[in-house]
């Protein structure tokens, strides 16, 4: 990537207003996420078309006419969508050049089994091969999640001290890491582990040396503000949260609470798509979206 791309890149992720459309279901998550978008399993078959499915739907979110950098200003994107095309154009290319989103990866593998209240990462094979593949096709950073499920204060140690880990391999290829420790919504001690989520996040921050500059992507805390501090350490370029199983109404209204963090929706930016939708009717539902979810990151 271009020098003067990446600084570009840069500005626009610190300052811009505006949110991170999340369009990185894997695997996993997948037909899940196709039939939120009225493709059952019974509509493709295998692996391969299930992708096609998929990347289908990206293809028609990034190509809507309110997709653009007036109110998204970054996305992030799986890896079989970063090798993929849109119109014989690889799909980063598209997002910057042609709509003026920065493309971010999503590297991490799945979750670990649940230990100590937590779920760390799995291992990530080939993770230095995979930033050099993504650099090339000019991708500006990446995201990583671990899932926080209660107020273990080895867990969380143990999840943040993975999130950094994996953070300084990543800097050290010249992308930007989102790192996302969530901590499950549906928690009986959500505020609790959340002071303990900022505070290590803190401790590791202050580790890192000028220009080892990070994203922190986390989930809408209990207390309004109580990530500002975070917002402001001269090595986060910028706080954005997870809308985590809300709603989009109620994802935006608890978002508008925290001054310092903008969106990086997932399920929230697709809700109400649908494949059967007439693009008139599919771009008006999508924009509605995009407009609220932008309002609150406002």
């Amino acid at each position: 990537m271009a020098f003067d791309a990446f600084k570009d890149m840069k500005s626009q992720m610190a300052a811009a207003t505006g949110f991170i459309a999340a369009l990185d279901q894997s695997g996993g998550s997948t037909p899940k996420a196709l039939g939120l978008y009225g493709v059952t399993e019974d509509m493709y078959d295998g692996e391969a078309a299930m992708f096609d499915e998929i990347h289908a739907m990206r293809t028609r979110i990034i190509l809507a006419p309110e997709f653009t950098s007036d109110k998204v200003i970054g996305a992030i994107l799986f890896d079989r969508t970063m090798r993929g095309t849109i119109d014989g154009t690889p799909v980063a290319q598209v997002l910057w050049e042609k709509r003026g989103i920065v493309p971010f990866l999503k590297i991490d593998k799945g979750l670990e089994a649940e230990a100590n209240g937590v779920q760390l990462m799995k291992p990530i094979p080939g993770l230095e091969e995979t930033l050099k593949e993504a650099a090339g096709y000019g991708i500006f950073g990446t995201k990583e999640r671990s899932v926080v499920h209660s107020a273990d204060a080895a867990g969380i140690a143990a999840v943040v001290a993975q999130q950094f880990d994996v953070a300084r391999t990543v800097l050290s290829c010249g992308l930007v890491p989102i790192l996302e420790p969530e901590v499950n919504i549906t928690s009986t001690t959500k505020a609790e582990a959340e002071d303990m989520v900022k505070a290590e996040i803190a401790k590791h921050l202050d580790t890192l040396d000028e220009g080892q500059d990070v994203m922190l992507k986390l989930s809408i805390p209990t207390v309004a503000g109580l990530y500002d501090s975070l917002a402001d350490h001269p090595r986060v370029l910028r706080v954005v949260a997870l809308s985590g199983g809300y709603s989009t109404d109620e994802a935006c209204s608890l978002l508008a609470k925290q001054p310092k963090m903008i969106a990086s929706f997932s399920r929230a930016l697709t809700e109400g798509l649908s494949k059967q939708q007439s693009d008139a009717d599919f771009n008006a539902a999508l924009g509605a979206n995009i407009t609220k979810i932008y309002q609150a990151s406002a």
